[in-house]
Order: structure tokens, then C-alpha cells, then sequence
């Protein structure tokens, strides 16, 4: 797809993570199915689930507008396509996959009765408003919506972490600020989505508490790749974490994630 490139993605996916992914949807189907309905999702409506990753929540998604309505799940990476298609195709439900980025996803304008973007503008520091101008334009007029949902990372705790946690979110709250990301995006949805054109109908936050199945250590420990190629860590750095992680998860503390999430929705006129 064409389009100024966005920011590098800082997670890998590896297993841990499609689990963090799943357990996020199901998070966010018991938050938020309210504002979903509010947004447009019923059946029979056409969605575009920008930044799918492994489509988790397209299925979701899919399962709610079938057999009418259909999903049209875009990501950048193909790895992450690959699951959600594998996903959708065992799940026997209408989800289109293709590869595109959150400002160039190639869909067609004006033709989505909802837009959802979730977890991506916090990745893209300085392309959010260029990302959620993008959006708007698949919006339908009259009425279409986009759905952005993204977090305060600044507030993000682990509870029953290793010692060497504070050592490693530091490191990845550097890796953003070198890339110019806000982990705070998600406290000013609503001032982009106005400023993008829409009526802004529902804007509201809360805190996930979650307990991280065996293997998920948050963000910081899933972008590990990313903060070694950037030289913020060394491989003893990883494999210090790494084992400080094992003796805290073999201990069966009580390992508690505390997120601060916001969801804001806006409605193209």
C-alpha cells in the first residue's frame, strides 16, 4: 500500500502475544459491547478493523454483523494476517484480510458503517492525526463512525514484578520517546476526532485489572526485539529479565496487570 510510512510496530508476535491479543478482546467485548452498538456494530454492517493484528477482535466483530455485514481486517504485518485469516477461516465467519497501513489501509472511502482502531495510535507518534483524518474518510456520510480506543501507558502498572521490571519499562518508555510516540494518547481520542471532522458522541476511560496468563509480561517484555535493535538493551539484558520473570512466575505470585484504556467514537456527518 502506498502512503507515508508510520513507525515502526514495537511488539513481536509470538505466541504470548496473540495471547495477550485474545485475552484483550475479551476484555474489550465485556467493556465496551454497549458503545459498540452505539457506534453502528449490528448486523449486517460493514466494519474496517485498522491495525487487526491477529485478528482477535475481527472475528469478534465478524460474528456480531454476520451473516449480512462482513469485517475488512487490515494490517501492516503479514505474519499478523496470516493468523486473523487462519482465525476467521476456522471461525466460519465473513472477515477480508489485507495489508495496509492505519493513514494508507487501501479501502474504499465512504463505505464503512464503522471504523475501528485500536492500540495503534500510541505506536505512530507524530501520524495520529493524519492516521484518524484517514479514517474518517472510510467513515460512510451520514452517520458512519470511527471507533479509536488507546491507553495512558504512563499509568501502567504490574503488580508482584520482578525488581527488574522498573529497569526494563524504563527502557521501553525510552524506545518511544526516541520515536516521538505519546503513551498518553489515549487522554486526547476526542481533540482528534474533532479535529478530523466528526461529532464526537461517546468519550469515556477505565482501568483493566488482569491477571497475565503464563508467558505475558506486558509491552516492554514483548518489544524486547525492538529495544535490542535500537541498542537500549543487550541480550544479557533480556536473559537477566528473562530469569527474573521465570522465578517470579514459578513462585505463583499474584502477578496483576492495571491499565488506564479510553474509547472515544466519532460520527461523520
Amino acid at each position: 500500500m502506498g502512503g507515508t510510512p508510520v513507525a515502526d510496530y514495537s511488539l513481536t508476535l509470538d505466541d504470548s502475544e496473540i495471547a495477550r491479543y485474545r485475552l484483550m478482546a475479551d476484555i474489550a467485548e465485556r467493556r465496551e459491547r454497549e458503545l459498540w452498538t452505539s457506534a453502528g456494530v449490528a448486523p449486517g454492517a460493514r466494519i474496517a478493523d485498522v491495525g487487526c493484528g491477529p485478528g482477535a477482535l475481527s472475528v469478534r466483530l465478524a460474528d456480531i454483523v454476520a451473516p449480512d455485514g462482513a469485517v475488512w481486517a487490515v494490517d501492516r504485518d503479514a505474519d499478523a494476517l496470516a493468523v486473523a485469516a487462519a482465525l476467521a477461516e476456522r471461525s466460519g465467519v465473513p472477515v477480508h484480510t489485507g495489508t495496509g497501513s492505519a493513514d494508507a489501509t487501501g479501502l474504499a472511502e465512504g463505505s464503512f458503517d464503522v471504523v475501528m482502531l485500536r492500540h495503534v495510535l500510541a505506536h505512530n507518534g507524530g501520524r495520529e492525526q493524519a492516521i484518524v483524518d484517514h479514517l474518517a474518510e472510510l467513515a460512510r456520510p451520514g452517520g458512519g463512525t470511527v471507533h479509536l480506543v488507546d491507553v495512558d501507558a504512563t499509568g501502567f502498572r504490574l503488580r508482584g514484578a520482578p525488581a527488574t521490571y522498573d529497569e526494563m519499562d524504563e527502557r521501553y518508555r525510552e524506545l518511544h520517546r526516541r520515536r516521538g510516540n505519546d503513551l498518553a494518547v489515549g487522554t486526547r481520542l476526542d481533540k482528534l476526532l474533532t479535529a478530523a471532522g466528526l461529532e464526537v458522541i461517546a468519550y469515556e476511560g477505565h482501568i483493566n485489572v488482569m491477571t497475565p496468563p503464563p508467558g505475558m509480561r506486558g509491552p516492554a517484555w514483548a518489544a524486547r526485539d525492538a529495544l535490542l535493535a535500537e541498542g537500549l538493551v543487550t541480550p544479557d539484558d533480556i536473559a537477566r529479565w528473562d530469569e527474573a520473570f521465570h522465578q517470579v512466575e514459578q513462585a505463583l505470585t499474584d502477578l496483576r496487570f492495571f491499565g488506564n484504556t479510553y474509547v472515544a467514537i466519532g460520527r461523520r456527518a
